[in-house]
């Protein structure tokens, strides 16, 4: 990792804090917002590495605050990348950590004492056709994740709250899945402002994949998180990664339109004969796909746009030897 850049203070008075983070995305951002008391609020305070501590002790010294000052850090949503420093930055400032109740059994699903993760995301991919070399790598990957999460905080549910206080600013917690099971966005009506952690990003498409014991629908759950959101007036936009950006509507629509096109994309996979999801996976990504870490992203979302297809009656599965394929409808009755 190397360093992402020094904080700036954005129009209306949030702190924009790039953190850094392993490629290919490399920067997460990370939001402060001062408090009318003195404190500061800490929006997904990013990985757990020695590069990202490093990055907030220079954070601090710049805001010429002690860690006594940081009073919470509020999580978007689980993912390593936004939630790995909460409890690191709980330790060092005593703050209390705030998610969704839903983002927070995830978190436990994860990694909790009891998560059994590491080998039920192997083992439910090979079902899907990844073979079992890659499986074992994958594992070897999941394992490791657990550096990025290390310590982990005690968690306060932010549930049932028609508004939040942050920054002497009201905002209306907004939560969405697909992404991230649970996910939340945070929108200030009074200034059309949202921080939309990862629900929306202003060039990429948020990851959306089927795990194992998650969500048996996500890419339903996030289509359905970007038809509400599509109905908040939002002037700016806060996300996870890169710039902040003001075509808030426009990109929704882009997106419901991209899914759409790899949902078509993925049924036409099938037109000649049944395939595994991993066929499926490099049928739709071509050899774009550079390791273990891609390849466990590309090939859940593979899965999901499949399970959405079931979903709308256009294929089918069938399970066989412990291998799962997936077929168009027609070929599977006839």
């Amino acid at each position: 990792m190397e360093e992402a850049g020094p904080p700036a203070v954005l129009e209306d008075g949030l702190i924009r804090v790039p953190v850094p983070m392993y490629p290919p995305l490399r920067v997460v951002n990370s939001y402060v917002l001062a408090e009318p008391d003195g404190g500061w609020t800490v929006i997904d305070p990013g990985p757990g590495s020695r590069e990202a501590e490093e990055t907030w002790n220079r954070t601090l010294d710049w805001l010429g605050a002690s860690w006594s000052r940081v009073r919470a850090v509020v999580l978007t949503h689980h993912h390593p990348d936004h939630y790995g420093l909460a409890g690191w930055m709980q330790e060092r400032s005593g703050c209390r950590v705030w998610m969704s109740r839903r983002a927070y059994a995830e978190v436990l699903h994860m990694w909790g004492p009891e998560s059994d993760m590491e080998s039920a995301l192997p083992d439910f991919m090979r079902r899907h056709g990844l073979p079992e070399s890659l499986a074992a790598e994958l594992r070897e990957h999941q394992a490791g994740i657990r550096m990025q999460i290390t310590p982990q905080p005690t968690v306060s549910c932010l549930e049932d709250r028609a508004s939040w206080s942050m920054g002497g600013r009201i905002w209306r917690p907004v939560e969405t899945g697909g992404h991230a099971p649970g996910h939340l966005s945070f929108y200030d009506a009074a200034e059309q402002a949202i921080l939309c952690g990862d629900a929306l990003l202003p060039q990429i498409s948020p990851n959306v994949a089927l795990l194992p014991g998650s969500d048996p629908q996500p890419l339903h759950t996030f289509l359905q998180g970007l038809t509400a959101l599509r109905e908040l007036p939002v002037r700016i936009a806060y996300p996870g990664h890169r710039e902040p950006f003001t075509h808030f509507a426009a990109r929704i629509d882009s997106l419901l339109q991209h899914h759409e096109e790899r949902l078509d994309d993925a049924e036409a996979l099938l037109a000649e004969s049944p395939l595994s999801g991993y066929d499926v996976c490099g049928g739709l990504f071509r050899g774009r796909i550079s390791g273990i870490h891609q390849l466990r992203f590309a090939l859940g979302e593979a899965l999901a746009h499949l399970v959405e297809l079931e979903r709308r009656g256009r294929i089918r599965s069938l399970e066989k030897n412990g291998q799962v394929l997936f077929y168009k409808k027609a070929g599977l009755d006839s």
